[in-house]
């Protein structure tokens, strides 16, 4: 029998290191799924619950090992039920490539079953967006959609008829006009900003004083020069939280995550320094950051589009994080006074104090959201990879799990996604099937889509289950938690039961019902022995934890400021404001007024 169109897809991917697919079966790729069993598990089909998680799989994977993630869909729906996990990784710049059914060429246009206009539908979240309509195409359209993906860092998308994937395979078209011949194969580049702004940005820097950084996800490989720099400037670290496991949270000069979910120990130091360093980040928060014209600043990112646009910059550094803190090193002065370095340090001793005590406060018996986070922190083991989803279980992650070196944590960052938790925890267990995995989830993201990924948990429990250990974390407080208390901040409005509440649900008995472990811990003096049972487990875990939905994760200053602004400023009517922001503010009383070192909320 001829090589296919889909068995030589296959093969390319292989060339490519890609040994994993996530998708969902349908028979738009007919042709393909008749590859990946011929194929024989090299690469092999992972099937999720759903499209959008495989999608999120994908960006998972290129999250935690850096290379290509791959998903594969059917036409119609299952690729459109791809696209917020692809948007997931575009936004966070990470290279995803989506393979795609689409009917047979001899149907398109005919309003067919299943028929949609793929190419327009994936042409925003596509840096390549290509149908293949010959044989011949197949090799230099996968070859781009790789080259593109790792190059721009984002989502390339190709787009297969079903006729195409089962006609016989054209590994090299003949020699003709219009052909062309392409490589497997690409480099990570070496690229350096020139050395006047070199020099431009060593100036500002040396000049300063008090020096802060602020690093993302671009300076990933780049924690030493990160460091050293830090050192030499005298300066403290903040990080946006896709840079969090950058540099080590043990280091006494990291004041931790910053903005609406960070650290007040951050919020210190980006608000008094007179000169910011940005790197690898395009953190966006204006609120955040220094006031225009307070400060100077220098930006290192690897993309020119995006150096200069959050922050008015004093030097603009186009290059890569590590290669220009190599460059940029040797021109910077050590500053010998070290205040303000000294005051950073002792911000942070303070608000690590300041977090210790949240954690340990109960209110009505219920447990403390924060403390779920707290005590597992110390307790977490070495080169653990962990993931978080979007909402209020984001900000006791960020805030109050300390990572140290070797360890790995991402969430949905710049998309903010509910739903990415779970399936990224997957496929890091599919990844790295020798290191812990713990996900971080509420129970809105849980109920959303999460629970149906235990399914493909118990589908793959040989591979998942085991030493060391992978949990899913359940905070089930029965409330859409982050939107209530934004509504009560940011609008002055009560909460809103018709949009808020969520039906209380079993999720522990829910995972011995699919075969895994399920530990539900609802008593405050519990939650470390409830951890230690869930780490030494040889099954994948459900911990449910029921905790308190009145716990703010939004923090109390940024409460009342939001409030007063929504009250002057007309948003809502000040009577209902006023009424509302009475409630929080007894709530916020309750919890706070007594609290050893309030001042520094």
């Amino acid at each position: 029998m001829a090589q296919q169109v889909a068995d030589y897809v296959l093969a390319r991917l292989r060339e490519w290191g890609v040994h994993r697919v996530y998708g969902y079966p349908g028979d738009g790729i007919n042709g393909m799924l008749g590859a990946f069993d011929r194929a024989k598990g090299d690469p092999e089909f992972i099937q999720s619950r759903h499209e959008e998680m495989a999608a999120f799989m994908a960006c998972g994977h290129a999250k935690f090992t850096g290379e290509v993630g791959v998903c594969a869909a059917t036409s119609g729906p299952g690729a459109i039920h791809l696209l917020n996990g692809l948007y997931d990784a575009k936004l966070d710049h990470q290279p995803v490539v989506a393979l795609v059914g689409q009917q047979k060429r001899l149907a398109q246009g005919t309003h067919y079953q299943q028929e949609v206009a793929l190419e327009h539908l994936f042409a925003d979240v596509s840096e390549f967006c290509q149908i293949v309509m010959d044989p011949g195409q197949m090799r230099h359209v996968i070859d781009r959609a790789f080259k593109t993906a790792l190059t721009m860092r984002s989502v390339a998308t190709i787009i297969v008829p079903e006729d195409i994937q089962e006609s016989e395979a054209v590994p090299s078209p003949p020699k003709s006009h219009g052909s062309v011949y392409s490589s497997v194969g690409w480099s990570q580049p070496r690229v350096l900003p020139n050395k006047d702004e070199l020099r431009k940005a060593a100036d500002v820097l040396n000049e300063g004083k008090k020096v802060a950084m602020l690093i993302g996800q671009g300076a990933a490989n780049a924690e030493a020069e990160v460091v050293e720099t830090a050192e030499v400037l005298g300066a403290g670290i903040a990080k946006a939280l896709l840079g969090r496991q950058v540099v080590s949270d043990d280091l006494p000069f990291v004041t931790g995550p910053i903005g609406l979910l960070g650290s007040k120990a951050s919020d210190e130091m980006i608000m008094n320094c007179d000169t910011l360093l940005m790197v690898g980040t395009s953190f966006p928060y204006a609120e955040w950051l220094p006031d225009e014209g307070s400060c100077k600043g220098v930006e290192i990112d690897i993309d020119g589009r995006m150096i200069g646009i959050r922050y008015p910059m004093d030097a603009h550094l186009v290059g890569d994080a590590k290669e220009t803190l190599k460059e940029l090193l040797p021109l910077l002065n050590r500053k010998e006074d070290r205040s303000w370095r000294e005051q950073i340090e002792e911000n942070v001793r303070t608000w690590d104090d300041v977090l210790e005590k949240r954690a340990g406060q109960a209110f009505g018996g219920k447990i403390n959201p924060q403390a779920v986070a707290h005590e597992v922190s110390p307790l977490l083991p070495d080169n653990a990879l962990l993931t978080a989803d979007s909402g209020s279980a984001t900000n006791w992650w960020a805030r109050h799990i300390k990572l140290r070196k070797g360890m790995q944590a991402t969430l949905s960052g710049t998309l903010a996604t509910m739903g990415p938790g779970v399936p990224y925890a997957i496929a890091a267990r599919f990844a790295y099937p020798d290191r812990p995995v713990i996900a971080f989830v509420g129970d809105g993201a849980f109920q959303m889509n999460g629970m149906n990924e235990m399914i493909t948990v118990k589908r793959y429990t040989d591979r998942m289950a085991g030493s060391p250990p992978l949990i899913f974390c359940v905070l089930n407080n029965q409330d859409l938690n982050q939107v209530t208390w934004e509504q009560r901040a940011m609008g002055g409005d009560p909460k809103y039961e018709g949009s808020q509440y969520l039906p209380d649900f079993p999720y522990a008995e829910y995972a011995e019902l699919a075969g895994l472990k399920g530990i539900r811990c609802d008593d405050p003096k519990k939650v470390t022995s409830a951890w230690e049972e869930a780490l030494a487990s040889d099954r994948p875990v459900v911990l449910e934890f029921v905790v308190d939905n009145e716990i703010a994760p939004i923090p109390p200053h940024i409460m009342k400021e939001q409030a007063k602004k929504a009250v002057k400023a007309g948003i809502r009517d000040p009577e209902r404001t006023g009424i509302a922001a009475r409630g929080f503010r007894q709530k916020l009383t309750e919890m706070y007024e007594n609290l050893p070192g309030r001042k520094h909320d």
